[in-house]
C-alpha cells in the first residue's frame, strides 16, 4: 500500500557519503525529532533530475530552511559512490544530504517504484517530494509518470 499522510516512514537503511567513506544511515534515527524535505528521484546524473530537481532544492535551501526544515534529503535508487559523485558535481554538499537507496528498499517498502527497465534504468522510484516531521509523512506530492511539477523545491515550499 502506498505510502499516505500520517503515515510513518518505514524502518530501512539508507547510505551516504562521508569524508570517511560510505556510511549507513537508520531512517528511524535519522527522521526522529527533525523537520525534513525528503524528495526522490529516478537517478542521479539523469537529465530532469540534474538540470531541475536536485538543483532547484539546492537553490532553495536556505528559504526552505527558514521556514523550519531541519535538513533536506535527496534519495534515488543509486549506489553511494555514485550519489557521492553527483553531490560533489552538483554542489549539494551542506544544502542537500543524499541518502542512497542503493537496492531499492526504501521506495518499495513506501510503495513508490518506477519501473524503467525498457530504457534501461531498471527499478527504480518515482519522482515525489515529502515534508516528514520527527518520521511522519505530513505532506506528500507524488508526480505523474513522467512529470515534473509537484516535487519540485518551489512546489514544496509553497505548502510550507
Amino acid at each position: 500500500m502506498t505510502i499516505s499522510v500520517g503515515d510513518t516512514l518505514p524502518p530501512v537503511t539508507f547510505m551516504t557519503m562521508t569524508a570517511d567513506g560510505p556510511q549507513p544511515i537508520e531512517s528511524a534515527a535519522y527522521f526522529a525529532g527533525r523537520k525534513i524535505a525528503l524528495f526522490s528521484l529516478p537517478g542521479a546524473f539523469t537529465p530532469t533530475c540534474s538540470a531541475k530537481h536536485l538543483p532547484g532544492f539546492i537553490e532553495k535551501a536556505d528559504e526552505l530552511k527558514a521556514k523550519g526544515v531541519d535538513e533536506i534529503a535527496c534519495t534515488a535508487v543509486n549506489d553511494v559512490f555514485v550519489m557521492g559523485a553527483w553531490s560533489k558535481d552538483q554542489g549539494a554538499e551542506g544544502k542537500v544530504t543524499l541518502l542512497a537507496d542503493g537496492s531499492g528498499a526504501f521506495v518499495e517498502a513506501i510503495d513508490l517504484t518506477l519501473d524503467l527497465t525498457k530504457g534501461g534504468l531498471g527499478k527504480r522510484g518515482q519522482r515525489f517530494s515529502m515534508l516528514v516531521d520527527d518520521g511522519k509523512v505530513i505532506t506528500l506530492n507524488i508526480e505523474a509518470p513522467g512529470d515534473f511539477k509537484v516535487s519540485s523545491a518551489d512546489h514544496l515550499l509553497g505548502q510550507l
